[in-house]
């Protein structure tokens, strides 16, 4: 049996915004037909982490362990969406993507900041989840997720056109009655985070869920039930459904 592939360490943020009633929307991605991982998905903003990533968490921040991990949700965010949270001060608009454009010519992110003005505030990110599949697949991430809360104003997002076709808001609720409807689909991880975040009412909430869950790497695994296989997450750490059947459970 060949061995699994060495994970590649990645970050994603869950941006949430609020809205003047009801549940706060998600900013969400659906990845290019074309993409190796996760093609055609419905996706949080994310990706790996550079080693500009880790050298600016060592400058900036070598009081938090997974430094390295926020700034890279941080920067992914601003690369894919357009949209620049945790910074200080708020970017508006034009200077967001004044940031993203640089960043597309290969700028240093750190440098960048500095150039432009901004700081990193990387307390605003809040860890939720850490997910390590080891399913067989050429492409295997170990992410930490993050919650963060989007800019004020008008976080318009714009998808990265090299990697996602559209870029949108919406709730948790809502992002699920897609997938339900077949009119989209997500991969396992994805759609068990749209599930628990889909109970929360608010920011606050899912932050203070977060808090009740220290977050420990969850690698699901293939069990059998009733004669038909299941992947499985452990009971007890803040999701609400903890197995779906092999054949339902979308990877890509």
């Amino acid at each position: 049996m060949s061995e699994l592939p060495e994970p590649i360490p990645a970050a994603t943020l869950v941006l949430m915004r609020r809205l003047a009633s009801g549940p706060p929307e998600l900013l969400m991605m659906e990845r290019a037909g074309t993409m190796a991982f996760a093609a055609g998905a419905l996706v949080f903003p994310g990706g790996r982490i550079d080693p500009a990533d880790i050298a600016a968490a060592a400058a900036l921040a070598p009081h938090l362990e997974d430094g390295a991990a926020r700034i890279a949700a941080i920067r992914e965010t601003i690369e894919e969406t357009g949209i620049a949270p945790a910074l200080t001060p708020s970017p508006g608009r034009a200077a967001a993507a004044a940031l993203r454009q640089d960043l597309a010519g290969g700028g240093d992110f750190a440098a960048l900041l500095a150039g432009h003005g901004f700081a990193l505030d990387l307390a605003a990110l809040t860890p939720f989840t850490r997910w390590c599949p080891a399913f067989k697949h050429p492409r295997r991430f170990d992410t930490l997720f993050y919650l963060a809360e989007a800019p004020e104003g008008d976080p318009r997002a714009v998808a990265d056109e090299a990697e996602a076709v559209r870029a949108f808001w919406a709730s948790a609720g809502d992002v699920l009655a897609e997938l339900d409807a077949g009119r989209a689909h997500a991969i396992f991880p994805t759609r068990r985070n749209l599930e628990r975040l889909a109970r929360f009412g608010s920011i606050e909430e899912a932050r203070a869920d977060a808090a009740r869950h220290p977050v420990e790497t969850i690698t699901p695994w293939v069990e059998e039930r009733g004669g038909r296989p299941w992947v499985c997450i452990p009971e007890g750490i803040g999701y609400p459904v903890t197995a779906e059947p092999l054949d339902s459970a979308i990877r890509a």
